[in-house]
């Protein structure tokens, strides 16, 4: 079954991931910011759409409709549910779409996810499928660059 869409506990993946954003603190609008626009380059790359859960209502300046995408959807939980209960919800909806994989380091959560149809993957995991990802994306960059420069030159 074709995956149709990543869905992320994004402050597991902050947690998880302390190189991204040093030195702001892990619940900090700027960490969700630079994870949101990390994030959106790697949906630009893989063309899976991505959902980000945050806990927690009213702890962004703007509002999730004004941070969010079609590719890339920001929630913000309310006051009487967790995203990790966002999360199943989101997952066991979709099932019958395709596969969902969730991105977070809770074990039970995963589990969850895995008895629902879906896929998960850690945290740690995932920060590697995005850094390698964005590594090759720099290196076609360069060659296309490099490519160009040559072709141009020929032209002279």
């Amino acid at each position: 079954m074709a995956l149709v869409r990543i869905l992320v506990d994004g402050y597991s993946l902050l947690h998880g991931w302390p190189q991204l954003a040093p030195g702001k603190a892990r619940h900090s609008e700027a960490a969700r910011d630079e994870l949101i626009r990390i994030l959106t380059l790697y949906q630009d790359l893989s063309g899976t759409p991505i959902t980000i859960f945050f806990d927690g209502v009213g702890k962004v300046r703007n509002s999730p409709g004004e941070i969010s995408t079609k590719c890339v959807e920001v929630l913000f939980s309310s006051s009487a549910q967790t995203a990790d209960q966002m999360i199943e919800r989101v997952a066991h909806r979709m099932a019958e779409y395709g596969e969902v994989m969730v991105v977070t380091d809770d074990y039970a959560e995963r589990d969850t996810v895995v008895n629902l149809g879906g896929t998960s993957s850690s945290c740690d995991n995932f920060v590697r499928m995005i850094e390698n990802a964005l590594a090759e994306m720099a290196e076609d960059i360069k060659h296309h660059n490099r490519r160009e420069q040559n072709r141009f030159k020929r032209r002279q």
